[in-house]
C-alpha cells in the first residue's frame, strides 16, 4: 500500500527502524548461505571419505557405484536440510527484527510525537505546554532541554506583557493628567493663571522623561550604545554630581554627606554613564528618604575593586524585594503611585551600564524603616571582572 506521499512505504521512523534490522538480516543470512555453500560440501567429502575407508575395510563389503549414488542422495538431502533450515532461521529473525524494531520505534517515537504535539502548542502561543521527561537517555535530555526552552519562552511572555501594562500605565498617568488640566481650562473649571499652566508642564516633563528613560532603557538592554572610556577621578564627578543635585535635598530637607577618602586611584571608564548611574542611584535615595534624613554616598578601595556606596536612612526596602530591584518597572511598594514612587527604570539602567563597565551592583537593607544601600564596585584596572553578589 502506497502513502498518501506517493511513496511505498511512510517515510516514519518505525518504517525505516525496521528496514534496517531487515536489510541487517538479509546480509546476515546470505553470508551465512554463501559461507554454507563454500564449506558444506568440502565438510561432507571429508566425512564421506572417512566413511568409505570404514566400509572399504578388511571384513567390510560394498560396491562402488551404489556407494557412489549413496553418497549424491546423502549430499542432496543434507543440502535440502541445510537450506530449509536457513528459511525457516530467516523467517524467524524477520519476524524478531520486526517485533524488536515495534518495540524500540515505540520506545523511540513516542517522545518525539509528544515534542512534536508540544512545539505545535507553542507555535501556537501555549507556553505553558511541557513533555514528560520518561528516559535518562539523549531522548530524556532533548526533553528536558524542550522544557527548559519552553520555560524560557514562558517567562519572556510574560515579560513582554508587563512589558506592556507598565507602559501603558505609565504613559496613561501624565496623559490622563494634561488632559484634565486642558479640560479644566476649556470649561472654565481652572483659572488660567501661571500655576495651572506649570502643572500642566511638569505633567508634560514627567512625560518627556518616562519617554527618554523608555529609549535609553531599550539601549542598554540591547547593548546599543558605546563607552568612552578615559582616566575618571570619580571623587571628583561624585562632587560635580552632589553640588548638582544639592539644591534638590535641600528642598526636601534631606542632608546630602561625602564619606570620601583623601586620594583615591583613577579608573578607566565613561564618565557620562557613571554620572548617569550617580544620578539613579542619588535620586532613588532622595525619593526614599523622608524630610529630616540622611543620604551618605562613600568611597573605598577592596582589592581590586572600588566601592561606591549611596546610603540612606530611608524606608528601608523587605529582605525579599532585594533580588528584585534591578528589574525593569519593579516596585517594592505597588500601592504608590507612579508619581511619587518613580517609574521601575532608573535602576535597571544602571546595572546595565555599570555590568558594561565589568563591574556589579547590589542593593542591601535591614528591613522597613531601616534605610539601605546600593554599593556599586568598579574595577581598578578597567578590565571586567566576574559578576556576583557579595556573600
Amino acid at each position: 500500500m502506497k502513502h498518501s506521499s506517493g511513496r511505498l512505504f511512510p517515510n516514519r521512523l518505525v518504517w525505516k527502524l525496521m528496514i534496517s534490522y531487515i536489510l541487517v538480516i538479509l546480509v546476515g543470512m546470505v553470508t551465512l548461505a554463501v559461507a554454507a555453500e563454500s564449506v558444506a560440501p568440502t565438510a561432507f567429502n571429508r566425512h564421506m571419505m572417512g566413511m568409505r575407508d570404514m566400509m572399504m575395510g578388511p571384513g567390510m563389503m560394498g560396491g562402488g557405484r551404489g556407494l557412489q549414488q549413496l553418497e549424491v542422495d546423502l549430499f542432496e538431502n543434507f543440502r535440502d536440510a541445510l537450506t530449509e533450515a536457513l528459511i525457516v532461521a530467516g523467517l524467524a529473525a524477520v519476524a524478531a527484527a520486526v517485533a524488536v524494531s515495534l518495540f524500540v520505534s515505540r520506545r523511540v517515537v513516542t517522545p518525539i510525537r509528544q515534542l512534536m504535539r508540544a512545539s505545535r502548542y507553542i507555535a501556537d502561543g501555549h507556553y505553558r505546554e511541557r513533555v514528560p521527561v520518561t528516559s535518562d537517555d539523549e531522548l530524556g535530555d532533548l526533553a528536558r532541554s524542550f522544557n527548559q526552552m519552553a520555560s524560557a519562552l514562558e517567562q519572556t511572555e510574560a515579560m513582554r506583557r508587563d512589558l506592556i501594562a507598565n507602559v501603558t500605565h505609565e504613559l496613561r498617568t501624565p496623559l490622563s493628567s494634561i488632559k484634565g488640566y486642558m479640560e479644566g481650562l476649556i470649561d472654565g473649571v481652572l483659572p488660567a493663571t501661571p500655576d495651572t499652566y506649570q502643572q500642566v508642564y511638569r505633567e508634560a516633563d514627567r512625560l518627556q522623561r518616562l519617554v527618554n528613560d523608555l529609549q535609553e532603557l531599550s539601549r542598554v538592554e540591547a547593548g546599543a550604545f558605546d563607552l568612552h572610556r578615559r582616566p575618571v577621578q570619580i571623587a571628583d564627578l561624585i562632587r560635580q554630581t552632589a553640588a548638582r543635585l544639592k539644591p534638590q535635598f535641600e528642598e526636601k530637607g534631606v542632608d546630602l554627606r561625602l564619606d570620601l577618602p583623601a586620594t583615591v586611584p583613577a579608573i578607566l571608564a565613561d564618565e557620562d554613564r557613571l554620572s548617569q548611574v550617580l544620578v539613579n542611584l542619588m535620586g532613588n535615595a532622595l525619593q526614599y528618604t523622608p524630610s529630616g534624613g540622611t543620604v551618605t554616598i562613600r568611597l573605598a578601595g577592596r582589592g581590586a575593586e572600588l566601592h561606591l556606596t549611596v546610603e540612606d536612612t530611608g524606608i528601608g526596602i523587605p529582605p525579599e524585594h532585594l533580588p528584585h530591584l534591578f528589574t525593569r518597572f519593579y516596585r517594592v511598594d505597588k500601592s504608590r503611585s507612579r508619581a511619587g514612587g518613580g517609574s521601575g527604570i532608573g535602576l535597571t539602567i544602571a546595572r546595565h551600564l555599570v555590568e558594561a563597565h565589568g563591574g556589579r551592583i547590589w542593593a542591601e537593607s535591614d528591613g522597613p524603616g531601616r534605610g539601605s544601600r546600593f554599593t556599586v564596585a568598579l574595577p581598578l584596572s578597567g578590565t571586567p571582572m566576574q559578576k556576583h553578589l557579595p556573600e
